[in-house]
């Protein structure tokens, strides 16, 4: 099977898009979802492995999805182009990394996201989607995230593209995406 590109029909420029372009692409996103726990679920069974992945949206699943994962997350080099981009927007100097992560590895990190979700919200029933439009500078800005843990919210896409970069460069392993819900499960 060839595992296809999640392709989102927007930007995804959350704090340059407009309040109806941020509704659209929550309502898109949910409508989404099914179909990229699919794609995941069939790209992952078929891999040399882990054919007998079950996933059942248990906390369990979460161990061999994560070592899955490891072994997916690719980079590519940030060309000097991307380079600069990222000096002119630094209000601070901070050194770049030349890596970048692909674009499969970023499809694969959205629909990794979507699962852990699915898994937080069937483990946890008091957990519900919600799309903050309070202030643009929020780092999740009228993004789908999860609610239930108290006065936090979660991205569960945020922290699967995290987790990619710290799998990449081997400051995690792939334990981290079961230990991130246990974390979370403790702030519920």
């Amino acid at each position: 099977m060839t595992y296809t590109l999640i392709q989102p029909p927007f930007t995804l420029k959350f704090r340059e898009m407009s309040k109806k372009e941020l509704k659209d692409y929550y309502q898109w996103f949910m409508a989404i979802l099914p179909d990229r726990l699919d794609e995941l679920c069939q790209v992952v069974k078929q891999t040399s492995g882990f054919q007998n992945w079950t996933p059942d949206f248990t906390p369990d699943s979460l161990n061999i999805l994560g070592e899955w994962f490891l072994l997916q997350v690719e980079t590519r080099k940030r060309s000097q182009e991307e380079l600069q981009e990222m000096k002119n927007q630094q209000t601070f100097p901070i050194d770049i990394h030349n890596e970048e992560l692909t674009d499969r590895t970023f499809s694969l990190a959205i629909d990794i996201g979507m699962y852990f979700s699915q898994v937080l919200i069937k483990n946890n029933p008091s957990l519900s989607w919600k799309q903050p439009f309070g202030n643009k500078k929020f780092a999740d800005y009228g993004q789908p995230l999860l609610t239930g843990f108290g006065v936090v919210s979660l991205n569960p896409i945020r922290i699967a593209t995290s987790l990619a970069y710290g799998l990449s460069d081997r400051t995690r392993n792939g334990k981290r995406l079961r230990e991130i819900y246990d974390y979370g499960l403790t702030k519920i």
